[in-house]
């Protein structure tokens, strides 16, 4: 588990965008569950991708008007059960943070894992995204 002073800054570069932090198990299932409409669940990270693209790209995503009706996000090594909880809605993925996930309907309907997300830039994940955004919200 990290301390919470290495991690709240960023946990505040999504929180001050709109992003809505799941700390429990029951949080991610509260959204997730029986739900209806968009929601973006990014798993947060200390790791360098996150910093250099992942939260970067994902804050330009947002600005798209196409936009999902919740943004969440739940920290790995930190929010552990939630985090372990938001996995089992990501199933077959193998756990992979940072990630990102959009789910329709409470249906997981685009990832992008780890690997899609090193060494790439914040505007390619940024248009990525976008794209899902204006496929399914």
């Amino acid at each position: 588990m990290y301390p919470e002073e290495l991690v709240a800054p960023m946990k505040e570069e999504l929180t001050t965008v709109g992003f809505e932090e799941l700390i429990t198990p029951e949080d991610v299932d509260n959204v997730l569950k029986n739900s209806e409409g968009t929601v973006l669940m990014m798993i947060n990270s200390v790791c360098g991708c996150a910093a250099g693209s992942a939260r970067p790209g994902i804050k330009i995503a947002v600005e798209n008007e196409k936009k999902p009706d919740r943004l969440t996000t739940v920290f790995a090594g930190v929010d552990t059960e939630a985090t372990a909880q938001a996995r089992t809605y990501l199933l077959p993925f193998a756990p992979s943070s940072p990630s990102i996930a959009l789910f329709k309907d409470g249906k997981l309907v685009h990832f992008i894992e780890r690997h899609e997300i090193e060494g790439r830039p914040a505007e390619l994940i940024a248009q990525n995204l976008t794209s899902a955004f204006n496929s399914y919200c």
